[in-house]
């Protein structure tokens, strides 16, 4: 049964055009080597979301080329403008854009409320000195950054690439997907809990860590720098709500992270 008892925005969110879901989604899959639930295809998300109890979904996708940028923007802003308010939007960037500037002003003029970006997938480092660029125009612009972080197999966006940019722009919102280190959550979350300007979310994170260890982890953070999310299509968002609910955080903690955060993150 859903416990409508709290508002329920998914912070973590992939979608995709229909014709295209699939395999993206098949992508994904064999870049991580695991099963995924969905299909990518906003439908879905939303269906299967709703089944949750979720009430809200922050929905991305990132460029692997610069000529990709925009056509994805676009994409995320028509999605999110059909949605009746139940979608919110998030752009994406390129390290090797010809004109950053208008990127960055077409996700504002687009209505989205943030950026996604993933080092691993683009195939660049957190602190390039490619991406300086991005992060002084969202930090300018007020656009905060959900950044996929952490990868035992790789050294591009772990605690030490992330370290310096969070200390050089202090008034940039960064968003450290899966608790701040996919994988290497224990010694991400050491690293970076003191970080003032870091956020987290707690996708692709709890069917490893189990129960103990997510909490721990949470609350290294603080519930005031957590947010919900579920990674899909990678999880069921009824199983991702499930093992979040079963965590047994006070019903304050579970405010923050399942909605109020989010809502003051990404201004909503």
């Amino acid at each position: 049964m859903i416990d409508k008892k709290f508002h329920i925005i998914d912070a973590h969110c992939h979608v995709y055009p229909d014709k295209i879901a699939h395999k993206a989604a098949g992508a994904i899959v064999k870049f991580y080597n695991v099963s995924s639930f969905g299909d990518g295809t906003v439908g879905m998300l939303v269906e299967e979301g709703e089944k949750a109890g979720i009430d809200r979904f922050i929905v991305q996708s990132v460029a692997t080329t610069p000529k990709q940028v925009a056509s994805i923007n676009e994409f995320i802003a028509d999605t999110v403008s059909g949605s009746n308010g139940k979608l919110v939007g998030l752009g994406t960037l390129h390290p090797d854009s010809e004109n950053m500037e208008a990127d960055v002003q077409s996700i504002l003029d687009l209505g989205l409320h943030g950026v996604k970006l993933h080092p691993d997938i683009q195939g660049f480092k957190i602190d390039d000195y490619r991406c300086l660029k991005i992060y002084e125009l969202c930090e300018k612009a007020g656009l905060p950054i959900l950044m996929h972080t952490g990868d035992y197999r790789y050294d591009n966006s772990n605690p030490n690439r992330l370290i310096p940019i969070l200390e050089i722009y202090t008034n940039l919102t960064v968003i450290g997907a899966h608790l701040g280190g996919w994988s290497i959550w224990e010694e991400a979350s050491k690293k970076l809990a003191h970080i003032p300007n870091l956020y987290v979310d707690c996708s692709s994170s709890m069917s490893w860590l189990g129960k103990e260890k997510t909490v721990e982890i949470i609350h290294r953070y603080g519930a005031d720098r957590v947010l919900f999310g579920t990674d899909y299509p990678m999880w069921s968002p009824q199983e991702e709500v499930g093992r979040f609910m079963a965590l047994g955080l006070t019903d304050e903690e579970n405010k923050k992270i399942l909605s109020e955060n989010a809502i003051k993150v990404f201004k909503l």
